[in-house]
This record gives C-alpha cells, sequence and structure tokens, in this order.
C-alpha cells in the first residue's frame, strides 16, 4: 500500500472513530417503510408473469398494485424521479388485451415465448434512459432534461413485454455511492431511513426492497449495483463487460476503457429472476453467457476471503459480513458437496491503488470545476467545496470529493501508477487462471453494513471491495444473507469472466440456505 493511500485511510479511519458516536445521535431512530401490504408484491419477476399469463391476476391490476405501493412508500424514500403511471396502467390493458386475444386464437404460448415478461411492471435507473422521462442525473444544470430514447437494455426488456414505470434517484453523474444530489436530496435506506440505500443504484435498490418495483434495471462501474443490493437486502448482479449494450447510458465517456468497466445489468428480489433477465438484456449476444448450461455444485470449487487485507488504513470488514462468508462458503461444502479452496488473492490488498491508478488514467473524464459561463476557466476546488459545505454550491460533495481523488490520484506518484496498471493485468491473468470455468470467489460487498447518511466521506474505502473487479472486468453477483440488527446483510460471488452462469447458480443456492431477500418488518 503506497504512504500516501495509506495516511489518508489511516485518517479517515480516526474520523470514523471519533465521529461515530455524532452519526449514531444524528440516527439513532430506527424508522422503517411499513411492510408490503400485499402477497403477490413479495413475488419474483418470474412468478408474477405466470400469473399474469395464467390468467390468476390481470396486468392492469397488478400494475395498479405496484403503482400504489410506490406511492405508499416514496414519501419515506425519496426514490422516485419521475414516473409514467398513467401510460403503464394503459399498457397493463393492452397487454391484458393481447393476452384475451392470444388465447382465444390458441396462440397464447407464441405470445408469452417471445414476451416472456409480460405485463409485469419494473423500474429505471434514471442513468439507463426511459424515453420521455428525466434524464437530469440529478444536475442542477441539467433539470428539466428528458431521454428522447430508451436505453438499448430498457429497450430489450420492454420488448420482452414488461412495463416501465419510473426512473429513479442517483448520485449526481452517479459519481457516488451515497445516493444523495442537489436537485433531488437524499434517497433513505427501507430498512433504517436514517440510513443510505448506497449508489449509485440506490433508488433501485430502495424500491426494490420494500416491494415498490419487480425488478430493476441499473448500472455498475464501481459497485453501482452490488452496493446498493447489499445495502437493502436484494440480488444485483454486473455482468462481464461487453456482452450488454451499454448504448443509451448516462454519463457514458469515449476512452475505449470506458465499456471495459461500466455494465448495466439487473437488480431483483429473487435469484429466478437473474438469469431470465440476462437473456433479455443480452439480446444477440446472450449465448456468450452460456446461461443454459446446467451448474454442477459438486464440482465448484469455493474461493474465500472475508478481509482485502490487514492494515491500520483499512477499516475492517463488519463481523456479521466475515460470519457469512466462511457460513456460505461451508454451507456449500456441505450440502453441495463444493471444494473449499485456500488458496487466496494476496494482491487484492492493493486495490485501491490498482482500482485508482486504472480508473483515473482515462482521457476523457469529465471536468466537474469547469465554468459554464467561461468554460476555458476552471473553478477552484476549495472554493467549490466551501461553498457545497455552506449549502450555496452547484456540485454536491461526492462529486468534488470524486475531483479531489482525479487531480490527486490519492498521492500515488506517476512513477508508480504503471506498476499498479501492470499488477491489475497480472491479478486478472492469476484470477481467471485460478477460478477458470467452475471456482468462484465468496468476498465482502463491502466493508459494512448500510451507513448513515454522510457517513461514505469517512467510509469511502469500502468501495475498494467492488471497483476492483470493475477494473479486471470479472463478473460479479450481490448475495442477500440475512438481517443484522436490522440490517441488510450482502456478499459478493466472482467468477472469470464469461462465467456469470457460476455466479447466478451459488446466488440460487445460498438464497435457498439463507432465505434470500427478506422485507422490512
Amino acid at each position: 500500500m503506497e504512504v500516501g493511500v495509506r495516511l489518508i485511510g489511516v485518517v479517515l479511519r480516526i474520523l470514523n472513530l471519533l465521529l461515530s458516536p455524532l452519526f449514531w445521535l444524528k440516527g439513532r431512530h430506527r424508522r422503517r417503510v411499513p411492510p408490503p401490504p400485499a402477497a403477490i408484491l413479495l413475488k419474483s419477476a418470474v412468478e408474477l408473469a405466470a400469473n399474469i399469463r395464467d390468467g390468476e391476476i390481470t396486468s392492469e391490476n397488478l400494475v395498479s398494485i405496484y403503482i400504489d405501493r410506490v406511492k405508499e412508500v416514496n414519501p419515506y424514500l425519496n426514490a422516485v424521479v419521475d414516473e409514467r403511471y398513467r401510460a403503464a396502467v394503459e399498457d397493463a390493458k393492452e397487454v391484458d388485451r393481447q393476452i384475451s386475444e392470444a388465447r382465444k386464437n390458441g396462440k397464447l404460448n407464441e405470445l408469452v415465448k417471445t414476451k416472456p415478461l409480460l405485463g409485469v411492471p419494473f423500474s429505471v435507473k434514471e442513468s439507463c434512459s426511459l424515453a420521455g422521462l428525466s434524464n437530469s442525473m440529478g444536475c442542477l444544470e441539467n433539470a428539466g432534461r428528458r431521454a428522447t430514447a430508451d436505453g438499448e437494455v430498457v429497450r430489450l426488456v420492454r420488448a420482452a413485454g414488461a412495463i416501465p414505470l419510473l426512473v429513479s434517484n442517483t448520485p449526481e453523474l452517479c459519481l457516488g455511492w451515497e445516493t444523495t444530489n442537489l436537485l433531488r436530496g437524499a434517497t433513505n435506506n427501507p430498512y433504517c431511513l436514517n440510513r443510505t440505500p448506497g449508489g449509485s443504484s440506490g433508488g433501485e435498490g430502495a424500491l426494490l426492497a420494500c416491494g415498490a418495483s419487480a425488478f430493476s434495471v441499473a448500472s455498475d462501474v464501481a459497485g453501482s449495483i452490488r452496493v446498493p443490493a447489499a445495502f437493502c437486502g436484494v440480488f444485483g448482479h454486473k455482468p462481464t463487460p461487453g456482452i450488454i449494450s451499454i448504448e443509451g447510458h448516462i454519463p457514458m465517456l469515449n476512452d475505449e476503457l470506458f465499456p471495459r468497466f461500466l455494465a448495466v445489468g439487473p437488480m431483483a428480489r429473487r435469484a429466478e429472476d437473474l438469469p431470465l433477465l440476462m437473456d433479455i438484456m443480452a439480446g444477440d449476444k446472450k449465448d456468450k453467457f452460456k446461461l443454459d448450461q446446467p451448474v454442477d455444485l459438486r464440482k465448484l470449487k469455493v474461493h474465500y476471503m472475508t478481509e482485502a487485507g490487514i492494515s491500520l488504513a483499512l477499516i475492517r470488514v463488519h463481523r456479521s459480513i466475515s460470519d457469512m462468508i466462511i457460513n456460505a462458503a461451508k454451507y456449500l461444502e456441505r450440502e453441495c458437496g463444493s471444494t473449499i479452496s485456500n488458496e487466496k488473492f494476496k494482491d487484492l490488498e492493493d486495490s485501491v491503488e490498482i482500482s485508482v491508478s486504472v480508473f483515473f488514467s482515462m482521457k476523457d473524464i469529465p471536468n466537474m470545476l469547469q465554468d459554464p459561463a467561461n468554460p476555458k476557466r476552471d473553478k477552484s476546488l476549495f472554493g467549490e467545496l466551501l461553498k457545497s459545505i455552506f449549502g450555496s454550491g452547484t456540485r454536491s460533495l461526492q462529486v468534488l470529493g470524486f475531483t479531489m481523488i482525479n487531480k490527486s490520484h490519492l498521492f500515488i506518484p506517476k512513477s508508480r501508477r504503471g506498476y499498479y496498471r501492470t499488477k491489475a493485468k497480472e491479478l486478472r491473468e492469476q484470477m481467471i487462471k485460478t477460478l477458470g470455468d467452475n471456482g468462484v470467489l465468496l468476498y465482502p460487498v463491502c466493508n459494512g453494513l448500510a451507513h448513515y447518511h454522510s457517513q461514505v466521506f469517512l467510509r469511502a474505502s469500502g468501495v475498494m471491495y467492488t471497483m476492483v473487479f470493475n477494473i479486471l472486468g470479472m463478473p460479479a453477483t450481490t448475495v442477500p444473507m440475512g438481517l443484522y440488527q436490522g440490517l441488510p446483510i450482502g456478499i459478493q460471488v466472482v467468477a472469470a469472466p464469461n462465467q456469470d452462469r457460476l455466479c447466478l447458480a451459488v446466488a440460487k443456492q445460498l438464497e435457498k440456505g439463507f432465505g434470500g431477500w427478506r422485507p422490512p418488518q
């Protein structure tokens, strides 16, 4: 670990220790959202699609139930940026008409084969673009901007028959691990409203967790699917990059590395939804995932690590998370006949240096200090920080923090950045060779459970557990593993590139063994 990174980590760890009592006092009242009032809100998207085609419920009725649920919980969450409720009801009526006609003509099976999610409502992270709805991404200067077309994945999901309800909140330009911005404010965690649902797909995580969406279209560039999934107790998968389209996502960089880091993927309450959603989202490239090939868990090699490394600069992983990683490994060995491997990936302890050195080597990272009135002039970072602290800034603190990292590289010397880029390549090669086509790594998603609002600045080192796998281009799934004092516990299942099916198979098995998503009570 670099000296500069270590010093920053030590300072943040001390501040976190000193300020923890203040955060606790500020957020000690544990308010939650009301539990889902209807049993149908507990079902998977797969089950809901079957209920609709079997005539157990109409799409119009289901969509209306979900809209009512969103209206009930959003005052607690502040997750909805823009909605299309009336249009969604009209879409549902048309679905019911199509089903009725297909049933009369004996073509229902043909219809649902091409539209496996027919009539099922879903929600969309604002960055993934839903035509006609807000596309401002929490930026003050973009207020009122709307998407002119669906993002490619949203288009594919709609083509599969699903009905979009809304777009949800993100940090400004998705540049943060807490969902808050100056345009829309902060989104709350449904298990404890004083805590964050994470970011940048925090709006999606919050809505899913309390039964206000059947599934989500989200995105992940540094943990943006996996962290909210862990903090909100749902499933989230970051796919192998380059298979699922990222067309229509905002922001988008031109650097050739960016498509290797950014992935659009699914979030869901039930593990059985993930393979179907991946199949749909991949479009013509779905065969590359090989999701139709069965996974024999008896042949699975299970690697596990409960920490990236032990250092004074790193906040220790919460005991509930490390215990669940060990329990999951033992469960797979005991119940499935999987083999536990003791081989570790020691270079993951340098995840911060690897991630910063590789990610910030991109050439067209947005200049968040550029003065709109004078594009040739940059505003003062220190001045903007002061303005933001006193409530008069035009950029969120998270964006300014991102800018500080971009400018400083966390004081990693320029002469050392090439070393860490090389180390990233070597670590990727090692993990691909070691995991192969039958190995997974059980690993933390973050160093703690959902933290209090604004505590993200003191616990930022936790992103080292997710961002490194964006840099390495490896698929990873967040799996909910129960609750600790009312807050969700999530762990990460990582596999080699194009071995997403291993992540999904393990996620489904762990759901069977540990119960998966549990709604706020």
